[in-house]
Order: structure tokens, then sequence, then C-alpha cells
């Protein structure tokens, strides 16, 4: 790769970094061609991003993202690393945990989700059982609609009850 092309790969990094806020980091290191395009191929099927990336080339992409901290992600590289941009979060920990059940890897090096930053392969778990936005924002209104149904159907019970109270009162009258 010459001085050119390493410049260009790392500013498209770079713009890939900025525009996602759903990056995992994983070991893959290992995996035959087969089994890594079978990941490959698991991964598109999920609309989830996989490339393997240099790690020099990665921290300096990382270096020239504004506005976003990566923290420790920087002391994963090592090794083989491939990245994953998904969007949305528990996406990429539940295709690497499933994919794991035949396989001893990918492992998790680390994410960045929204700005918080998970390190270690003892993520993974937490990692695949964040909601994604809409599944908290169904949870939320469900909650906010249960007391506003429970007082309905109250009062549509009350009513009822006490139109019949009336229609028997005045039945008697």
């Amino acid at each position: 790769m010459t001085k050119e092309e390493k410049a260009k790969y790392v500013d498209d990094l770079a713009v890939q970094l900025a525009e996602n806020n759903i990056i995992y980091l994983a070991d893959t290191a290992e995996l035959t061609v087969e089994v890594i395009n079978n990941l490959r191929r698991r991964a598109f099927n999920s609309n989830v991003s996989l490339r393997v990336v240099k790690n020099t080339l990665l921290e300096k992409a990382m270096e020239k993202v504004e506005g976003k901290d990566f923290g420790n992600l920087k002391d994963t590289l090592s090794g083989a690393t491939s990245i994953m941009f998904s969007e949305h979060a528990n996406v990429p920990a539940k295709l690497m945990k499933e994919f794991r059940k035949k396989n001893d890897k990918p492992i998790l090096k680390g994410a960045y989700i929204d700005a918080s930053v998970y390190i270690g392969d003892n993520q993974l778990e937490a990692l695949s059982n964040l909601k994604s936005k809409e599944e908290l924002l169904g949870e939320i209104i469900g909650l906010l609609q249960s007391p506003a149904k429970n007082v309905v159907s109250g009062l549509k019970g009350a009513g009822g009850k006490i139109a019949g109270i009336l229609k028997t009162l005045e039945e008697r009258a």
C-alpha cells in the first residue's frame, strides 16, 4: 500500500467512525477464509458492516475523528482486528454470540456505543441484552398507556354499574 493509499484509507475509515455511533472491534485471528466469509455473510444479512482493519491505520483514523472519545479502545488494538458498524447496538453482539456456538472466535475486543466504551469479551453478554431505541420507546409508550387504560376501563366499568343501579332504581319507583 502506498503512502497515498494509506492516507485515503485512514480518511475513509475516519469518516466511517465519525458517522457511526455503534462500533465493535473483534479479534478474528486464525479464522480460515471459509469461516471468515461465513461470518461476513451473516453480518451482511444482519445489516452489519464488517471489515478487517490494520491496527495502526485504525488508530490514526480514531485520532482524526473529532467529537468522539474512544477511550481505552486504542489499547485493544493488537493482533488481527475486525471492525463492525451497525445501526442497532445489540445486533453485532448477538451475531458474535451466535457465531461462537460453532467457532472459538470472534472475540470482542471492545465496543463504542453512543459515547460509551465497553472493553473486553466479558461485556458481550451485557451488550447482547441491550435494547434498541425502538424497543425502549415501545416499552415507555406501553408503560405510559397502561395507567390510562386502567382509568378508562375503570370508568367504563363504573359507568356501567352506575347506569345499571339507576335503571334498577327507576324500575322500582
